[in-house]
């Protein structure tokens, strides 16, 4: 869902591959070179680029990895390049191709998973009046793992179907929620996250871990609006809507939200070390559509720990067996509704977040749980999907040891669950934490 391209700048991934900024009106850096010489008003150049010798083509098969190729020419120069790829019934996402030699522009991907993809390429050239864009044909050609319908290279899985039993699997869920499109909240936009329940303690309310970007609008300052929990999704095999009698245990709509006030004061990218909050649920009230064995969703669903203790990170050995070992879920949108996930060895992304460098969950998985060490599909929470780069995999998540992470948990264990108003925007705390 949140991106940073390479100068530091955050945006918001939208359906579609688009990067919209966010705190801010600067285009993304598409991360390839441009020609400082344009042509002349009277070039008389009114046409777009000419793309060929597209790779893969038509009807190949590729593995999980691929180098993507595809020579663009122009006679008033190639500005920029950029490549579309969507599975089929998927959503499309966008990457700025790199200039190599010649007419060639590539990008390297990893992390597809098994079926049918479709890619394009869409080019503008360096032409006066704002230039001109062209896109090719459709590509179509088809992922084989090897049969096992994940994404491997060696010990390391970028993205692939989680389909192991356990408490993971029915306390994680999808989160469906509306953010306001602007600064007076008179329009709202629907977005979704993952979030998992954690283990509480206390009696007459359930806590759900996730992204503090899941929410709270950092940008236009407002808390979520029209919040839903849906917990084992993928069971259920029906696509998120707003229908809770369609999903294996219904769904649970959360009363308010806890964020530290640090990521309400600041806007992304400059507040991602906050990037961790909480939904609090009644036990009673909150649950609608398929019945279940309790209203209390923490003891429907089941509950996963969450740890603020240290962690095991760059250890010096790789592989499943390593200490350092980590696991990020998510349900990410271009899956839906599956339940996916990627892992690696972790190790770090600057002083604040951890970071898994393979990793290709994708939009939607923010909030999901990171699981180190995990056991029989269990484990403790010590992260959450944060943030990615635009042009290349990995994920990061929050520090929660160290952090104010914990203090915000213990705040979301006490706070009312009658918002501050009933005005849209309001349904939530900011906490204050040492």
């Amino acid at each position: 869902d949140f991106v940073i391209d390479v100068r530091g700048l955050g945006y918001m991934k939208l359906p579609g591959g688009i990067l919209a900024p966010y705190g801010h009106t600067i285009s993304a850096h598409s991360a390839v070179p441009a020609p400082m010489a344009k042509p002349g008003s009277g070039s008389g150049d009114n046409v777009g680029p000419s793309v060929s010798g597209m790779t893969p083509g038509n009807n190949d098969v590729i593995g999980a990895t691929q180098r993507f190729s595809a020579l663009v020419t122009d006679p008033s120069g190639v500005k920029s390049v950029s490549f579309k790829l969507w599975r089929e019934n998927g959503l499309s996402q966008s990457y700025g191709a790199t200039h190599t030699t010649g007419d060639e522009w590539a990008i390297n991907f990893s992390g597809f998973t098994d079926g049918n993809w479709f890619w394009q390429v869409i080019a503008k050239d360096g032409a006066s009046q704002g230039g001109n864009t062209s896109t090719s044909d459709t590509v179509n050609f088809s992922v084989n793992t090897g049969g096992s319908g994940s994404s491997t290279t060696s010990d390391t899985v970028t993205n692939a179907v989680w389909s192991t039993e356990g408490t993971l699997k029915s306390a994680a869920g999808r989160i469906y929620f509306e953010m306001p499109a602007n600064s007076k909240r008179t329009r709202w936009t629907g977005y979704v996250c993952s979030g998992s329940v954690a283990t509480d303690s206390v009696s007459g309310r359930s806590i759900i871990i996730t992204a503090a970007h899941c929410v709270y609008d950092d940008s236009n300052k407002a808390f979520a609006r029209n919040v839903m929990f849906i917990p084992n999704q993928a069971e259920s095999g029906t696509k998120t809507d707003r229908n809770c009698s369609n999903d294996v245990m219904g769904c649970w709509v959360p009363d308010v939200g806890v964020v530290d006030q640090n990521w309400t004061t600041r806007t992304f990218p400059d507040n991602i070390a906050w990037d961790y909050a909480y939904y609090v649920v009644d036990d009673s009230g909150d649950h609608l559509g398929t019945s279940t064995t309790s209203d209390a969703l923490d003891v429907a669903a089941g509950s996963l720990d969450v740890s603020f203790a240290n962690v095991k990170v760059d250890d010096g050995t790789s592989g499943v067996t390593s200490p350092d070992y980590s696991f990020a879920l998510g349900y990410s949108y271009s899956n839906d509704p599956n339940f996916m996930y990627c892992s690696e060895d972790m190790t770090t992304n600057g002083a604040v977040n951890w970071w898994l460098p393979s990793c290709g969950l994708s939009g939607g998985a923010s909030g999901g749980p990171w699981i180190q060490p995990m056991s029989s599909g269990s484990g403790p929470v010590i992260s959450v999907n944060s943030w990615g780069y635009t042009t290349s995999p990995g994920m990061a998540g929050p520090k929660l040891v160290g952090t104010s992470a914990e203090c915000v948990f213990s705040k979301a264990k006490t706070e009312s669950l009658t918002p501050p108003s009933d005005k849209d925007g309001d349904a939530g705390y900011p906490v204050s934490c040492p």
